[in-house]
């Protein structure tokens, strides 16, 4: 049953390979826990109280964080639903379990000054790896977009003359992200660059010679190196320039919804957590500029 709901979300809700594969340890791990073969589970004998056990067991025993452990419940959840839909049982037995707190960190981003470094390119450069990676990091701070959808583009999805990227987010669902001219002079000196059409928008080179798909690790690489020249953060990666991009154009007056239709959120939820790292923005230069709040710290 296990694996006809693994199917479920993979074919028909359009789950990401990759949290197919997280739902599948997260619903292996529970069987563990009860002693069963994932094959063996028996929905009749599972009780609201083996769920309670289990989140117990991760917390206190595994000593997994609250996030991971919400985690772990939100597929058992997400499983259960699956059986009621096809009548298998009659309740959800994690209906009432609750997960513990997550606390919610604020999310990192790179300053302006540091972008400005970092998006510095030799118009002059004619290396085929200077221009890419330039345009990588220009790319993700102009756009938002997220590291899978970087390496999902195709040649066809980049439109210069129309000025915009065509990007599929989870669930495959499409978006139209808009860009700039400097942006599409970037694109059209990499296209040149790169000699040749391949399918896919960016490409590396092998040790051999071969031209491939842009792989994660090396996305991951281009980003860390060149934000960790410019910045003091301790993380340099694709997603804090994604939070970069949404606190950049929200602290320049863009409305909410936009950014979430930029970013890609199916709930204005997710997005709202940006309006709280400008607040807290906002108090900082409140207490490091106002006479009042300086001697209110001081005391």
């Amino acid at each position: 049953m296990i694996q006809k709901f693994l199917d479920y979300i993979a074919i028909e809700r359009k789950y990401s390979p990759r949290t197919v594969q997280t739902y599948r340890d997260d619903l292996y791990e529970f069987c563990r826990h009860l002693g069963w073969e994932p094959e063996e589970y028996d929905v009749s004998a599972v009780t609201e109280g083996d769920v309670k056990e289990w989140i117990i067991s991760l917390m206190e025993e595994n000593h997994n964080a609250p996030r991971s452990v919400k985690q772990k419940l939100a597929a058992l959840h997400s499983f259960y639903r699956f059986l009621l839909r096809l009548g298998i049982v009659e309740k959800d037995i994690t209906r009432r379990v609750i997960a513990p707190k997550v606390d919610k960190p604020l999310p990192v981003f790179f300053k302006t000054g540091e972008m400005e470094e970092a998006t510095a390119w030799d118009e002059a450069a004619d290396d085929f790896l200077s221009i890419r990676n330039a345009l990588i990091i220009e790319m993700l701070y102009q756009t938002g977009m997220r590291q899978a959808e970087m390496l999902g583009l195709k040649d066809s999805d980049v439109d210069t003359r129309q000025q915009q990227i065509r990007v599929f987010g989870k669930r495959s669902k499409e978006r139209i992200i808009p860009i700039g001219e400097r942006l599409c002079a970037q694109i059209e000196t990499y296209r040149q660059a790169r000699d040749g059409q391949y399918g896919t928008f960016f490409v590396t080179q092998k040790s051999n010679g071969q031209v491939v798909p842009l792989t994660k690790g090396v996305l991951y690489n281009v980003v860390r190196e060149r934000m960790g020249e410019v910045s003091t953060l301790k993380k340099h990666s694709p997603h804090v320039l994604r939070h970069t991009f949404a606190t950049t154009m929200l602290n320049n007056g863009a409305d909410i919804r936009t950014i979430q239709q930029l970013l890609g959120h199916a709930s204005l939820a997710a997005t709202q957590v940006y309006t709280h790292t400008t607040f807290e923005q906002i108090r900082q230069t409140y207490q490091n500029a106002h006479p009042r709040a300086q001697k209110d710290n001081k005391d």
